[in-house]
């Protein structure tokens, strides 16, 4: 959209109240008065009062050279962010408490101190996404002051979201803020965000991922609150517009978020957050809601949760994830074909390790008491796009979930993991996704594929001639059939092109899924090669340590059972334990279940079924 375009829509619209959150509440203590009175909030406002008390009697914690550092001498990220992200929650938990108890002085002033203390900070981005290198840098008396090429001054995901954080707690406080606070969140914001970028092209401008999103859409956001000069608000915007051009490129009109639920929840979170705010600003002029590719983005959510708050955490996603409810009340207004899930599966005020304003206070003020929401319901969806298959079977016996994926190795957070797939049956995951690890400097290295999370050794897929499946566009699947009903679905990937083997001329993996009471899986792998190979492996990836084998069948022992039967005089197997440290630093036990064909030959094939007690 072009910047004359978007000054026609901004002058032809005035919002009436003081934030642009709420632009028909005129009278904001009286809102925040009458809201925090209703009971269908109680439970989401004790969340954030419990916090409060246990905030109020700390310091704002100071971000150090030694935790700057930390970083840069060992790879570490977790030192700095957990001292960066705790500063954000006293932020958003005093500005929450400031509106709801506005006569308690004592979250004004803590308010006021936590606001100064980001003012004052070194630098708004995480040291992981600096570059680091200026320290020979020339100075003079004519040389411009904001130097957008300096770690002050640098734009990553979290320098743009605290630019959004700052400018809409300052509209939502500003009649009780001291005039040196606001002066100041004015003038960090300008130096360290607007200014850089409108003079400067950052990388993230043309992203097809997350950063696009969430960086312009901070941006942007935060020059609606800020920005009065149509003619300067207009210029930013056009930029804003621009990236999230990029950002929906990134998606195929399926929907699918290839970076993992998680990001779909972050980066579709911020593209939802500006363009509500912008559809509000222009008088609904403007809106970012109206393709079809939008809404089919939008539903992504519906389509990857299994069971509860279960997910199918393909890419770097954890394996289970709490929903925004807020945003999902919101989507739903403007998609009924949404589905709104209980309750019970929203994420609360405390669950954001990081610690964001915009999704913490739109899950409060988004959120709609009249919707209960329904457990997941049954369904199947093939995204051929992206060539993720997920099917969610609900029988009289429970819940059973079968999904897969093909796709390449050169996507987003991308893992190698074609032909992979996940296996869940009555809250229980038997063949899982490790999701994403630990992020430090090496998981964004070449490094990043022989960690076990992200490289094919870490899902349910071959290894052959001992190799694992490698990155890059060129390694891909390709979808040879797929066939649905209501009782039968089968498909087959063909995943030559997954490897780099000379003599693989040929690899099939073909799943045939029958709905019953019960579920089966039925799995069968065909090679063909020019010459006979070393080894190969079919490996399955499992949480479950407790496996008992027989004659033609392992059966995996937890609150229920899982027997995968196979033929011993085809297939050895063997068990081995596959560890990783998560995303939230911990070390988790996994295992591999490795069936190695006993006498591999030019044209080979292993058969799996997998079925239920």
């Amino acid at each position: 959209m072009k910047r004359d375009q978007i000054q026609k829509c901004l002058h032809d619209y005035r919002v009436k109240g003081p934030s642009l959150l709420l632009p028909e509440v005129e009278d904001l203590d009286n809102w925040w008065s009458t809201f925090h009175q209703d009971k269908a909030y109680k439970f989401l406002l004790d969340e954030i009062r419990e916090e409060a008390g246990k905030l109020i009697h700390g310091q704002d914690p100071e971000l150090t050279y030694s935790l700057f550092q930390a970083f840069w001498d060992n790879g570490s990220r977790v030192e700095y962010e957990e001292v960066y992200f705790r500063k954000r929650r006293r932020l958003n938990t005093f500005a929450m408490m400031s509106l709801l108890d506005p006569d308690q002085q004592v979250f004004r002033e803590a308010l006021q101190n936590t606001l100064w203390s980001i003012c004052n900070e070194y630098t708004w981005c995480l040291p992981a996404h600096l570059s680091h290198g200026r320290t020979n840098i020339h100075f003079s008396l004519e040389g411009h002051a904001d130097d957008p090429h300096s770690d002050a001054l640098e734009i990553d995901l979290f320098a743009a979201e605290t630019a959004f954080s700052l400018s809409e707690i300052l509209s939502l406080t500003d009649r009780f803020l001291h005039p040196l606070i606001k002066g100041r969140i004015h003038e960090e914001v300008y130096r360290r965000i607007f200014r850089p970028y409108v003079q400067n092209v950052y990388h993230w401008e043309t992203a097809t991922h997350n950063w696009s999103a969430v960086c312009a859409g901070s941006i942007g956001a935060a020059a609606l609150h800020l920005i009065d000069d149509v003619d300067d608000l207009s210029l930013i915007l056009e930029k804003v517009l621009h990236s999230l051009e990029f950002y929906l490129a990134g998606f195929n009109e399926d929907g699918v978020c290839r970076e993992g639920y998680m990001y779909w929840q972050y980066g579709f979170g911020y593209y939802v957050y500006f363009a509500d705010l912008l559809k509000k600003r222009t008088g609904g002029k403007i809106d970012l809601f109206q393709s079809e590719k939008v809404h089919q983005i939008a539903r992504f959510q519906q389509k990857v949760f299994m069971e509860g708050n279960a997910v199918i955490n393909f890419s770097d996603c954890p394996s289970h994830v709490r929903v925004f409810l807020g945003m999902t009340h919101y989507l739903k207004q403007r998609y009924p074909d949404l589905d709104v899930p209980v309750t019970r599966l929203r994420a609360k005020y405390t669950d954001d390790h990081c610690s964001r304003w915009a999704p913490a206070i739109r899950n409060l003020v988004w959120f709609c008491p009249e919707e209960k929401g329904e457990p997941w319901r049954a369904a199947t969806y093939y995204l051929d796009a992206s060539q993720w298959y997920m099917s969610r079977h609900v029988s009289r016996s429970g819940v059973y979930v079968f999904a897969a994926k093909g796709g390449h190795n050169a996507e987003p957070h991308n893992h190698n993991d074609l032909g992979h797939f996940i296996f869940h049956a009555r809250g229980e995951t038997f063949l899982n996704d490790l999701g994403c690890g630990l992020y430090n400097k090496a998981y964004f290295s070449p490094e990043r594929y022989s960690i076990n999370c992200n490289g094919s050794q870490g899902h349910s897929v071959p290894v052959i001639n001992h190799q694992f499946q490698c990155e890059g566009i060129s390694q891909r699947a390709f979808v040879e059939e797929a066939a649905y009903g209501n009782q039968v679905d089968s498909f087959t990937f063909n995943l030559t092109k997954a490897y780099r083997i000379p003599h693989l001329q040929r690899l099939t993996r073909r799943f045939t899924w029958h709905k019953t009471h019960r579920p089966t899986l039925i799995l069968e792998d065909s090679y063909v090669f020019t010459e006979e190979p070393e080894s190969i492996v079919e490996r399955f990836v499992t949480p479950i340590a407790s496996i008992d084998e027989y004659a033609d069948e392992l059966k995996l022992v937890g609150k229920h059972c899982l027997h995968i039967t196979f033929d011993r005089k085809v297939l050895e197997p063997k068990i081995q334990t596959l560890d990783f440290i998560d995303h939230d630093h911990r070390k988790v036990e996994q295992f591999a279940i490795d069936f190695t064909l006993v006498k591999p030959r030019k044209e080979s094939k292993a058969r799996f079924v997998f079925h239920f007690e």
